[in-house]
């Protein structure tokens, strides 16, 4: 029974820490795109900090799961998409670019409210200390990796849309047609190649390089100011 107990607590280490992240960066996405004047997720019930209407079965439950079990040095995860009507926006390319720099910056703000947590919160007992501690630690590592990840130039992520949004036409339709693809471009690139040239004899860790590196980054510059 003690053991099933430790594995709940160790596991809401990170699931609290998911949940939040993965909940308010969508729900900021909703939240933007309703002040630049489109209101399709406030009329889908998308504007909630409910994280049951943000859940997706993949992203948020099993690619987390399995990288919790496999005991993998980073967890990782997405919640459903909030609908936007990208058209709807005004100004439009104003608009697109607050839509979509609203997730990233609310995952930043994340990290910069567990690191004031971590730095003011009164001390409680060992245990206690321990688990908040823990969590907010991961809070930082998780919400830093996500405002990165999701800010790589390739639509259909947010700094893909930024990108879009500041293109010139004729390349902002080539980005705007990756949409639909980009996401296997990335999955390709990021995780696909350098499995195979591992197996090659290649070292080729291209999520440290664009991810892992920048985020460690942004976490020492936060911690250099909110500490």
């Amino acid at each position: 029974m003690s053991d099933i107990l430790d594995l709940i607590v160790s596991a809401s280490t990170w699931v609290i820490p998911v949940l939040l992240a993965v909940t308010l960066h969508e729900a900021a996405h909703g939240f933007a795109a309703k002040l630049f004047g489109d209101d399709t997720a406030q009329r889908l019930g998308r504007l909630s900090l409910n994280p049951i209407r943000h859940v997706d079965p993949v992203g948020t439950v099993l690619i987390p799961g399995l990288l919790l079990v496999t005991g993998a040095p980073f967890l990782f995860g997405y919640a459903k998409p909030v609908p936007v009507a990208f058209h709807r926006l005004h100004p439009q390319r104003l608009g697109v670019i607050g839509v979509a720099v609203a997730g990233p910056a609310t995952n930043v703000a994340l990290a910069i409210a567990s690191i004031l947590l971590f730095v003011w919160l009164p001390s409680f007992s060992p245990a206690v200390n321990d688990w908040l501690g823990t969590m907010l630690n991961q809070s930082i590592w998780l919400n830093c990796i996500l405002a990165v990840f999701n800010m790589l130039p390739i639509p259909p992520l947010d700094g893909g849309r930024v990108l879009t949004a500041i293109s010139p036409l004729p390349i902002a339709r080539v980005l705007a047609r990756m949409e639909k693809t980009g996401m296997i471009i990335l999955i390709g690139l990021v995780f696909l190649l350098p499995y195979v040239t591992t197996q090659l004899g290649i070292d080729l860790p291209i999520f440290q390089w664009l991810v892992l590196e920048p985020a460690n980054a942004l976490v020492r510059l936060l911690a250099d100011i909110f500490a």
